[in-house]
């Protein structure tokens, strides 16, 4: 067929010339030949690669065509390659012996080349189906080889028996045959019969010898084959050669109770002897194929089955797919009714903190606002009393117009008391809702902290007395809000909670008096990590009832607060946490020793901002000294 590969052939002539002639007759006719010059060379080639048909000589040095042709047939992997057997004699019986021995034609080298030609294509075509099954079988079995020959182990020889171990040991090797042959069952390596490459196919023990208990070993040796089938492999067989013996009937006994398969005496023909070997390593061989071939419905078993199993894990997890993409689908529409709840949680939670809120700011706003309202209709009365009495030129009038002013001036002042009230309550309101729009700037903390006691005084009353410990340095890098809305929120929460406290309690210094309220603020520098950094930090401490436990982790809450409607919004210490936030510090609220609460302020210490701002700040200084 045209594309088709051409036939690899397999020339088997130890003659040169004859070989030279042949190879160039076939190639002529379009096919590949390889050639060897013995049979077991021909034999060591077919592990590499198995030809589509072989071309042997009969008569060949060692080894003839016909003990090799039955080498061929003894594999499954060769049993299907035709061989083609040559001769340049008519011997009598010699075309039978060559056909029996597994040949499957006999040509004349002196034939027509046609002819020899016509012999290998009808070969060719008639073998082509079952050569290709049978060679493709062999390539997807378990061993690494294509071809082997059969191993014989002969144990034995020396003294009488030395001659016939040895021309044994000649026999199965022109028959083609490994053969290795231990004088002493103490050289057999055991370990040989677990290993496929090297476990022997037929052992052929001398039960004769004087030099080992033969009948012994054979036991040994069957004991091994036991393992050997555990192991999952096929063991060998066993021939005993019973010298003059194996004709009696209690030897043989003792003999294949032993193990051994066959047994044969000195007086066996040799061919008759290399027929039964041949026979028991024919048996053993197929042991082998049939081990080969399961092993092979065992691996495509278990690949059916895998794919099987791999099938149904595609589909299960297609199955799985489709159930999580409904699971994914599901759980998107909970989330998305979860987000809206929590949505209709959130402004609920805001509306009632609104209502809160808007409940403490309005009574807040409408205490100032009433007595401003209240006052200004009095300041507007007494100014009209005033614009009355204008005519009035006596002491009593002017007396009388004194007297109204002083009372307007009183009632302003009274207005702007409450004004400054609902200025600063609005300022709340805005710096908590844009906290992010003070600037940093360097602040002289100590008049800072003055500033924010100044405006408290009037709230401290006489009931309570301020301590100073300023430790720290003066100037610090920070929001202005840091001060003037956190320190003033907590010193102004210090002071309602020792004012609502029905009993006050000492700190223990010799400035507190019995019945009084002491507020202590302090400046310090601590180490805030260990690369060397430093926190520059506020404590504010007071002896007033202090926090319960309970509420310590709710009092930066925004609108939370313990007092009561109209007395707080619940924002003083949400903006102060904010504040502190922003300047990546923290804020802490713990009790204080001996009673009371301490509220701790640590935000970083930024020296080198502190220099910069004031080296600016001269160089800003400078032109405006010149300009003046």
């Amino acid at each position: 067929m045209t594309g088709e590969a051409p036939a690899t052939l397999l020339l088997v002539e130890d003659s040169d010339t004859q070989a030279l002639r042949i190879r160039r007759m076939l190639e002529s006719h379009g096919f590949v030949v390889m050639r060897v010059a013995s049979g077991e060379a021909a034999l060591d080639s077919l592990d590499g690669r198995i030809p589509d048909l072989v071309v042997a000589d009969y008569h060949l040095p060692g080894m003839n065509g016909g003990q090799m042709a039955r080498q061929l047939r003894m594999s499954a992997v060769t049993r299907m390659i035709p061989v083609l057997m040559l001769t340049e004699g008519g011997e009598p019986g010699l075309e039978r012996e060559g056909l029996e021995s597994g040949a499957d034609a006999y040509v004349p080298k002196s034939a027509d080349p046609d002819l020899i030609v016509f012999r290998i294509r009808a070969l060719l075509r008639e073998g082509a189906s079952a050569r290709q099954r049978d060679s493709t079988s062999a390539r997807q079995g378990d061993g690494s080889r294509l071809f082997r020959r059969a191993r014989i182990l002969i144990v034995g020889g020396g003294g009488p028996h030395d001659r016939d171990v040895a021309s044994l040991a000649g026999l199965m090797r022109r028959d083609g045959h490994e053969v290795t042959v231990a004088r002493q069952p103490g050289v057999v390596d055991r370990q040989d019969w677990f290993d496929p490459a090297r476990e022997p196919d037929c052992v052929v023990v001398d039960l004769a010898s004087g030099a080992f208990d033969g009948i012994a070993f054979c036991r040994e040796l069957d004991d091994l084959r036991q393992q050997v089938v555990v192991a999952g492999g096929v063991p060998p067989r066993i021939m005993g050669l019973g010298g003059g013996q194996a004709s009696q009937g209690a030897f043989s006994a003792r003999v294949f109770e032993a193990g051994v398969d066959d047994l044969v005496s000195d007086a066996v023909e040799p061919d008759v002897l290399a027929l039964r070997i041949r026979a028991l390593v024919r048996r053993k061989l197929l042991q082998d194929e049939a081990r080969r071939v399961d092993l092979e419905r065992q691996a495509r078993e278990i690949a059916v089955e895998s794919a099987r199993a791999e099938a149904a894990a595609i589909a299960s997890k297609a199955s799985l797919a489709e159930a999580l993409e409904q699971a994914n689908a599901e759980l998107a529409d909970a989330n998305r009714k979860l987000i809206e709840t929590q949505g209709k949680l959130v402004q609920t939670a805001k509306m009632a903190s609104l209502g809160e809120l808007v409940a403490g700011i309005a009574h807040e706003i409408n205490n100032p606002l009433a007595f401003i309202l209240a006052h200004k209709d009095t300041v507007a009365r007494a100014l009209a009393r005033v614009i009355d009495l204008e005519d009035a030129g006596d002491a009593a009038g002017i007396a009388q117009r004194h007297a109204a002013l002083m009372k307007c001036r009183d009632r302003v002042e009274s207005m702007n008391l409450g004004l400054r009230r609902i200025q600063n309550l609005v300022l709340n309101l805005r710096k908590f809702s844009r906290l992010d729009e003070g600037q940093f700037q360097v602040i002289d903390v100590p008049e800072a902290l003055e500033t924010v006691l100044a405006l408290l005084t009037q709230k401290f009353g006489g009931g309570i007395v301020v301590e100073r410990n300023y430790r720290a340095p003066d100037r610090l890098y920070c929001q202005s809000a840091l001060l003037n809305q956190v320190i003033m929120n907590i010193i102004s929460n210090a002071a309602d909670a020792i004012q609502s406290s029905a009993q006050t309690s000492v700190l223990g210094t010799d400035n507190d008096a019995p019945g009084r309220g002491v507020i202590r603020i302090g400046t310090e520098l601590r180490p805030m990590d260990a690369d060397g950094g430093q926190a520059y930090v506020f404590t504010i401490a007071d002896n007033g009832p202090g926090i319960p436990a309970a509420l310590k982790e709710r009092i930066f809450e925004p609108f939370f607060t313990t007092k009561p409607v109209g007395a707080g919004t619940g924002l003083g210490l949400a903006i102060a946490y904010g504040v502190v936030q922003a300047h990546h510090g923290t804020i802490t609220a713990a009790d204080a020793p001996g009673g009371g609460a301490v509220f701790t302020i640590s935000v970083p210490w930024q020296p080198h901002m502190v220099t910069m701002n004031d080296l600016a700040a001269d160089a800003a200084a400078v032109p405006a000294r010149g300009a003046a």
